[in-house]
């Protein structure tokens, strides 16, 4: 059994569209009389969209409703999915804390709460039942003003007990008049010692190359080999891995066909370029995490040794996994000789019959 680790989810994207429903009806809430039956609502929200403006025009729907009361309900469903029905091992949750905060409050009021915020999704996010490391990354946002983004990088260099790391979100296309802003944080982050990760390169619009220097990972990168593959060089020598979403670049518009992902593969394979393969928004796709590997070996995008090399790569560049082997090592030395040898009650090994 292969066991996953997942680079790149966002928390509000997250939710599986039935989760959303049902919570939906449970709070009668009015946004379940625009449709008919979950089918109607289902379809709404996991079809493709045609621009990833519209797409994340969704994230509000449930971002909205990701309060401090209802975080742990929809946390511990996550949880539980991702552990029973992908074999997560190591879950890397990224999300906006300010867009959790209460709209009632004012600004300052809402950077104080997004302390309490965090807690909450680490406090949420340890589930016995479900054992798997789990950490947050927090993402700035493109359209919040510098104050809150700034406190965001604070705050994330103050709780890395809870947080591995800051993100740019927000559409990669919407950094453009605040880029010397932006590279500005990142230095910032960088130099409080916090692991950076950042949306780039995944649209056309998306291509800045003056935020390179300042990441660890680049959430997507996909224009990189297929409009800037002079860059490939610089990306290996900064050990750089990209966060690979297939799935996304359908829903939004950005690929017409998940057979162009071939060349972001090939030229990075051919590169040193690490890819590790994630969801992105596994709610929103309707998608899980191993089906996004079997998607792309049957289209025939990767083999199985390249396959494997992007499970590898997930966990070597996870930002939080706590060890130094893939899982699958740990597990083949709990059960090596397990055809050789059984222990006895007392403890003394026995040659098995």
């Amino acid at each position: 059994m292969p066991l996953y680790a997942e680079l790149h989810r966002h928390l509000g994207g997250s939710v599986v569209p039935r989760i959303l429903w049902r919570y939906f009806q449970r709070q009668t809430d009015p946004l379940t009389h625009k449709f008919a039956d979950y089918d109607d609502f289902e379809e709404f929200y996991t079809r493709s969209r045609n621009t990833l403006d519209e797409y994340l025009e969704l994230h509000t729907l449930v971002e909205h409703v990701q309060t401090v009361q209802t975080l742990p309900y929809f946390i511990y469903r996550l949880i539980r999915g991702a552990y029973i029905f992908e074999n997560l091992a190591y879950l890397e949750l990224r999300y906006t804390p300010y867009l959790r905060t209460s709209e009632q409050l004012s600004q300052s009021e809402r950077i104080d709460q997004m302390a309490q915020i965090v807690e909450i999704v680490g406090q949420a996010s340890q589930v016995q039942d479900y054992p798997m490391v789990t950490s947050q990354i927090l993402c700035m946002h493109a359209r919040l003003p510098y104050a809150v983004n700034k406190a965001i990088v604070d705050l994330a260099a103050q709780r890395k007990d809870y947080v591995c790391g800051v993100d740019l979100a927000g559409g990669d296309a919407h950094y453009g008049e605040r880029l010397a802003e932006f590279v500005g944080l990142y230095q910032y982050a960088r130099s409080l010692g916090l692991n950076t990760t950042g949306h780039l390169y995944e649209t056309s619009d998306g291509c800045y190359p003056e935020l390179l220097p300042y990441l660890m990972r680049i959430g997507h990168g996909i224009h990189i080999p297929l409009k800037y593959p002079e860059l490939l060089k610089e990306v290996a020598q900064r050990q750089q891995c990209l966060e690979v979403c297939p799935t996304t670049y359908l829903k939004t518009g950005t690929l017409e066909d998940i057979y162009q992902l071939k060349v972001v593969f090939d030229s990075c394979f051919e590169a040193g370029v690490d890819i590790a393969i994630c969801t992105d928004n596994a709610g929103l796709n309707n998608v899980r995490l191993p089906f996004e590997y079997e998607n792309l070996l049957t289209q025939d995008i990767i083999d199985f040794e390249q396959m494997q090399a992007c499970q590898d790569a997930a966990f070597r560049h996870a930002f939080a996994w706590p060890h130094q082997q893939h899982p699958a090592s740990l597990l083949t030395g709990l059960l090596k000789n397990p055809r050789d040898e059984v222990v006895a009650a007392n403890g003394t090994p026995r040659t098995k019959d």
